[in-house]
């Protein structure tokens, strides 16, 4: 069983940041790739950045783009996102989630396999 555990989540006025982390438990296993998600309510899940680790390559959405920054260690199946200038807009659930298999596109869900619960980040204005 592979668990992912967000933290870092919380309450920041627009303008802040935030740092979340995401780390693995349980079974070991090796990924292609590890990444943030996030769904605001009433809205879909959406992409938000993500790390290849066979490149190197990270891979933003255009939201946030500039403001968020992604970062990782594979061995250790973690990845963590600093998010400054925070927006309203940037008020979701977010989500790590980690892909096993090679995929053909990193910004879609179908790219990864385990998902963390979610950490609750609100963005005040």
């Amino acid at each position: 069983q592979v668990q992912l555990v967000e933290s870092g989540g919380g309450l920041v006025q627009a303008g802040g940041s935030l740092r979340l982390s995401c780390a693995a438990s349980g079974r070991t296993f090796s990924s292609y790739r590890m990444g943030w998600f996030r769904q605001a309510p009433g809205k879909e899940r959406e992409f938000v950045g993500t790390i290849a680790w066979s490149t190197g390559n990270i891979y933003y959405a255009d939201s946030v783009k500039g403001r968020f920054t992604i970062s990782g260690d594979r061995a250790k199946n973690t990845v963590y996102v600093q998010m400054n200038s925070l927006k309203p807009e940037d008020t979701a659930v977010y989500y790590c989630a980690a892909g096993i298999k090679p995929a053909r596109t990193v910004r879609g869900s179908e790219g990864y396999d385990y998902w963390g619960q979610g950490t609750q980040v609100t963005v005040s204005s």
